[in-house]
């Protein structure tokens, strides 16, 4: 799933629709889950002095099934290859367990100036 990640970026960008280099630094966003406002809190705390901006909780819209789950977004900026990344996802679902979040949801991409 990783590499077709990568796959799929460097397509885009040589057909012009993107502008960043998956290969280069990007701003890399990581996101955890958990109905617990204040452990969402902490593990951003904690995160933030890893070296990752917080960027803040998201909360369910009005028209959610799921009107409990909050979502923690973290950023960094760095390079990564498909196997750092992979080692960095398993970095970060240790993190949730040893935190006791609901879970680690995953990642996204982009340039690093978009936020």
């Amino acid at each position: 799933m990783l590499e077709e990640l990568f796959v799929a970026t460097r397509t885009a960008r040589r057909e012009g629709h993107v502008t960043w280099d998956i290969d280069a630094a990007c701003r890399w966003s990581f996101f955890f889950v958990d109905d617990d406002r204040d452990r969402l809190i902490r593990a951003g705390d904690a995160l933030a002095r890893a070296g990752y901006e917080v960027v803040g909780l998201l909360e369910p819209h009005e028209d959610d099934d799921d009107r409990e789950t909050l979502y923690l977004r973290v950023d960094r900026v760095e390079r990564h290859t498909v196997d750092s990344l992979l080692a960095r996802n398993a970095e970060l679902y240790a993190f949730a367990e040893a935190h006791g979040l609901g879970d680690y949801d995953g990642m996204d991409v982009g340039a690093i100036d978009a936020a």
